[in-house]
């Protein structure tokens, strides 16, 4: 039977093109098949007439090797998820905490690929529903790393309430509430000053965005929890949704968002069991030896 592995590349890095129009030649000599973004179909058969290249579609892969930064391995993940599909990413971005490999490492990539060498994460994702007033779902999204509700209107705070499975928690003055995954509490979570959660723990994280109160706190949940958010007394457009900072959806009079753990799980492939404390000192840069060691000094 043929094997076959997704290519997935930043739409806009010729690199990224380089690498993996490079990598298919190199599986395909082994036998392998490959699906790629059906915008990219074209070119990539152009560059790698040879290879069997098919559009993407709801075939499933045994694994998918995204060539770009966290937001291409994003985009890649609405289709690996409800497939179960592993992501293997290799680094063209910038922090990169979703991307296994860095280019430096990618003489290797064929080699693991063709030999399974490599462990698979499963981490919590989330469900995001917009209700109307009568409780109809107008609006779904999944979410790898977070939904953020934020303000349309500069000048205006956002009046959020938002509730716990059913029990209301704290309504807030606000320019927004996020709710993140632990994946994404290395993404817009960590700026917005809610804390680091390992991938393995399953939590959801809910952080209020320059919320005027008094109780303003980050809150780590159980992963069976339901996040509600209303907007009581809001006129129509002041807020909007946004998913993954991909997908968006401008709230209307009367809707209200409810957020849980998605059904399925995003499946990251990793090579080795490179502990995150050891990934988080890297791509953070964080100084282990502390300051007073700078220039020399004991």
């Amino acid at each position: 039977m043929q094997r076959t592995v997704a290519v997935l590349v930043h739409p806009e890095r010729g690199e990224a093109i380089d690498k993996a129009t490079q990598f298919i030649a190199d599986l395909h000599g082994m036998g392998f098949a490959f699906l790629v973004f059906p915008s990219d179909l074209d070119r990539i058969r152009a560059l790698v007439p040879q290879a069997k290249v098919h559009p993407l579609d709801g075939t499933p892969a045994e694994l998918a090797v995204v060539f770009g930064g966290d937001g291409t391995i994003l985009r890649a993940a609405e289709w690996a998820m409800p497939l179960a599909v592993p992501l293997l990413g290799v680094n063209l971005g910038h922090v990169g905490f979703l991307a296994e490999m860095d280019p430096s490492d990618i003489h290797a990539l064929p080699n693991v690929v063709a030999n399974r060498l490599y462990l698979v994460e499963e981490r919590l994702s989330l469900q995001v529903d917009v209700h109307d007033a009568d409780g109809n779902v107008t609006w779904s999204s999944p979410a790898v790393n977070e939904v953020s509700l934020e303000k349309l209107a500069r000048e205006r705070m956002l009046n959020v309430l938002v509730s716990v499975d059913d029990r209301p928690l704290s309504r807030w003055g606000c320019d927004g509430v996020l709710v993140s995954t632990p994946t994404g509490s290395t993404a817009y979570g960590f700026s917005a000053g809610g804390p680091v959660i390992w991938p393995d723990v399953q939590a959801m994280l809910v952080v209020p965005l320059a919320a005027h109160a008094l109780f303003n706190r980050p809150m780590v949940l159980s992963p069976s929890s339901v996040v509600r958010m209303d907007l009581p007394d809001e006129s129509p457009n002041l807020g909007m949704l946004w998913c993954d900072g991909r997908r968006s959806h401008d709230i209307q009079d009367g809707e209200w968002i409810t957020v849980r753990s998605h059904e399925h799980k995003v499946r990251i492939a990793r090579i080795g069991e490179q502990p995150f404390t050891t990934r988080l000192v890297k791509k953070f840069a964080l100084p282990v030896h502390g300051w007073r060691h700078r220039g020399g000094e004991h």
